[in-house]
């Protein structure tokens, strides 16, 4: 497949690193403000070097990008909330033109899910979006195995950086603030940490998963009402104090920022959950619980978040279109 990036972050590179292992050529890629477009195929290596060493990946206008001869665009640009833009219209451009789409970026299937599907009917490209719910995690393509229809719920540990936070409060009774800092010196989190630590990241995937089971429950498959981030019940970690898990702890339970999501919504906030159990994983690990009205409860885990493991997922359903 021939593949044309939008967007140079972490993950955007990844899948500029990892596509020829794959089978598939990058035939074009943009940043915020530069493109390099080469219908024969680009050189990897070199646009990276690029990248890293002076800050863009070509000379040419960012929207060559869209209008290049492509089979699947990678839409990796950054979570925007609200409109979902520019993630949206860089989609709905692809699908205009017949083109398959693949997203790393949460908004356009967050915050417009009934948009992007209307846009997806009125084409002949198909929409992916693997790897906006936990990483390299295949949540997304187990659901679509089992069929929507056949999935009640979902539930589990959907952000890394909360995770950590959570452990490190419970394994050494340090302060919220001070695991916080640590977190942010090791690169586990970002400078500013509001997405994470207030719970929007994960609740923007349960979104996501509330949207795809609701088609299940659908009898067409058509949700003409989509969930948004304003549906959804978030609470975050800022509050909760040392002494919470201690008490948790006593009781063999800890603390954990839990996000679920059935067809009638989503809500993400702290819980208590068995010290012993498959939420109490430790560190930046995420872990996902799928309940099947045949199969009980399924339990997906791994590394939710990364470039080239976010990159994995992207190129999974590159391979799922190509298949």
């Amino acid at each position: 497949m021939r593949l044309a990036v939008v967007g140079a972050g972490a993950v955007g590179r990844s899948v500029v690193d990892l596509a020829g292992s794959h089978g598939h050529d990058v035939v074009a890629i943009a940043d915020s403000q530069t493109a390099v477009v080469d219908e024969a195929g680009l050189d990897a290596a070199s646009v990276l070097e690029r990248k890293s060493e002076r800050g863009s990946v070509g000379d040419a206008d960012p929207r060559a990008v869209l209008d290049a001869d492509y089979d699947v665009l990678v839409e990796a640009t950054p979570t925007t909330l609200d409109d979902a833009e520019p993630g949206f219209s860089h989609v709905a451009h692809a699908l205009d033109r017949d083109r398959d789409v693949v997203l790393a970026n949460k908004g356009p299937v967050a915050e417009r899910y009934a948009d992007l599907r209307a846009r997806e009917r009125e084409s002949d490209g198909r929409v992916r979006f693997e790897a906006t719910v936990a990483g390299a995690i295949p949540v997304l393509g187990t659901i679509a195995d089992y069929g929507p229809a056949h999935v009640s719920a979902a539930r589990g540990i959907l952000n890394g950086t909360a995770n950590f936070v959570l452990s490190r409060m419970a394994a050494e009774g340090l302060s919220y603030e001070h695991v916080l800092a640590e977190a942010q010196d090791l690169g586990v989190a970002e400078a500013d940490p509001t997405f994470d630590v207030d719970g929007t990241d994960a609740a923007l995937k349960c979104v996501i998963l509330a949207n795809v089971l609701s088609e299940g429950a659908t009898a067409d498959g058509v949700v003409e009402d989509a969930f948004t981030l304003d549906d959804a019940d978030v609470e975050g970690i800022r509050s909760i104090p040392p002494s919470a898990l201690d008490l948790a702890g006593e009781d063999g339970r800890t603390v954990r920022l839990v996000g679920e999501a059935t067809a009638e919504g989503a809500r993400v906030g702290p819980r208590l959950v068995p010290d012993d159990g498959p939420l109490a994983v430790q560190g930046t690990r995420n872990v996902v619980q799928l309940e099947t009205d045949a199969a009980g409860s399924l339990e997906l885990g791994g590394r939710g978040a990364g470039g080239d493991e976010t990159a994995s997922a992207v190129l999974a359903d590159v391979n799922r279109l190509a298949d």
